[in-house]
């Protein structure tokens, strides 16, 4: 990189996990000196930022299209798996390479990344909104505020956290893990006893194959975004790590904390319409106990959102801003306000699905391109020199194609109030996007990547 990329994109690093000064490196490789930590920290890592009210607002979704608690638990769960699956192994990818998500996308996207990473950066916004929505209300009705200043008290403070960075982010998801789990315990103990779990499907026959399909798409798509974000937060571990250790915690912090908070929606849904903050306060009193959990509600959704606002900045760095990271990470921040303000103005339930699967219908495109061109790069047991395989040639046109392509062929598959393509409208509403979108990405992309070249000796 050039003198103004390294003052741009380089910058300070962490030297331990007790290093919480700001960290202002942007989207330069990780030095192996300047490694540390360990794949346990990854459990808690995903569990905190996905044990919130949006994954509670999602499982009512599933009641929404007709389905049982216990048809709807087993889509979830599967879908809340699949989708994690993805997340898991590209995390794999920081110990070797030292280098973020988006980043590494410019192996075979080269300058056409700019596409997927601008994609990337808005999809960043949008889960401020969806995740930050929450925070404010809770925190409103906690304090009285008007919902604007509670929404920008906790975009404030989310904005702190994503300014200071890796390590910071690593410590705090570490303590939100321990209190939200204390929490959620709590709330699923007097679901458990004020729910018996026996509601029945209300759809059938064709009706209920369309509602499994779409509730496992939402599900599956929850999960998946966070994909694109993955090796952000491992990048920092040592190249010697162990790549089944950071697979397995990944899964297990993701699929324990969506399957918790969808589980508890799925259950509460009935009685619970837009309103899952006040309902998940009232279910607990209105004392001390509901008071806090209005409060971990909100503390929730700044743990989460400092993780958007992060790997934002990072993106937006990849498209080749020449921002530093900690100023970039403001900028998300302050264009979510807009969507969150914009979402609390009525119809949450549509506005909150169609922008849960609109964000994430480019990503199975985009893995249909990176994991088979990270699996022609990789060497069992060797770290990957990113700045050396940026040297190389390669067929870039090849990667922006297949990734077009993939998000094409999806589009008549897709089901949102907005748009609803002609064979998700035969399926009855069906959506199979996602599964489309990987297989043609994929099969463009195979043959016109062609053979690597060989390194020069």
């Amino acid at each position: 990189m050039s003198g103004i990329d390294a003052e741009a994109f380089g910058g300070r690093m962490p030297t331990g996990a007790g290093d919480f000064a700001i960290e202002t490196h942007g989207i330069r490789p990780i030095p192996e000196a300047n490694r540390f930590g360990r794949p346990w920290r990854l459990a808690t890592v995903w569990f905190a930022p996905n044990l919130t009210m949006t994954a509670v607002f999602t499982g009512t979704l599933g009641a929404t299209l007709g389905l049982g608690f216990l048809t709807g638990f087993l889509v979830l769960l599967a879908g809340t798996v699949l989708g994690s699956l993805p997340v898991a192994y590209l995390s794999t990818w920081g110990p070797r390479t030292g280098t973020g998500q988006l980043p590494l996308a410019r192996l075979p996207f080269r300058r056409g990344v700019v596409l997927p990473g601008l994609v990337q950066w808005l999809g960043s916004i949008a889960w401020d909104a969806l995740v930050g929505l929450f925070g404010g209300e809770a925190l409103a009705l906690l304090t009285g505020l008007p919902f604007w200043a509670a929404v920008l008290v906790v975009l404030v403070l989310q904005c702190a956290l994503g300014v200071f960075g890796y390590a910071v982010i690593h410590r705090v998801q570490a303590v939100m893990s321990a209190v939200l789990a204390i929490a959620f315990v709590a709330l699923a103990v007097k679901v458990a006893l004020a729910n018996p779990f026996t509601t029945p499907n209300s759809v059938h026959g064709g009706g209920l194959v369309a509602a499994v399909v779409l509730f496992s798409t939402i599900t599956l798509s929850l999960a998946i975004s966070w994909a694109p974000y993955a090796s952000d937060f491992s990048r920092y571990l040592p190249a010697s790590t162990s790549r089944r250790g950071v697979f397995w915690f990944t899964v297990v912090g993701l699929v324990a904390s969506y399957t918790i908070g969808e589980a508890i929606g799925l259950a509460l849904a009935p009685g619970m319409g837009d309103q899952t903050v006040w309902a998940v306060s009232h279910l607990l009193g209105d004392g001390l106990l509901g008071g806090l959990a209005l409060l971990v509600i909100a503390l929730a959704a700044v743990s989460s959102n400092a993780m958007n606002d992060y790997s934002g900045s990072l993106a937006l760095q990849t498209v080749g801003v020449r921002l530093r990271r900690p100023l970039s990470a403001v900028l998300v921040t302050v264009l979510a306000f807009a969507l969150i303000l914009w979402m609390h103005s009525g119809d949450l339930a549509a506005k909150f699905q169609n922008v849960l699967l609109v964000v994430s219908y480019w990503i199975p495109p985009f893995l249909g391109v990176v994991v088979p061109d990270w699996l022609g790069r990789a060497r069992a047991g060797r770290a990957v020199d990113v700045s050396a395989e940026l040297a190389r040639p390669v067929r870039s046109w090849a990667a922006l194609v297949a990734f077009v392509a993939g998000f094409a062929a999806a589009v008549p598959f897709m089901n949102t109030t907005v748009y609803t393509g002609p064979v998700a409208a035969a399926l009855g509403g069906a959506d199979l996007a996602y599964y489309v979108g990987f297989v043609v990405s994929l099969a463009v992309y195979l043959p016109l990547r062609g053979r690597r070249p060989e390194p020069r000796r």
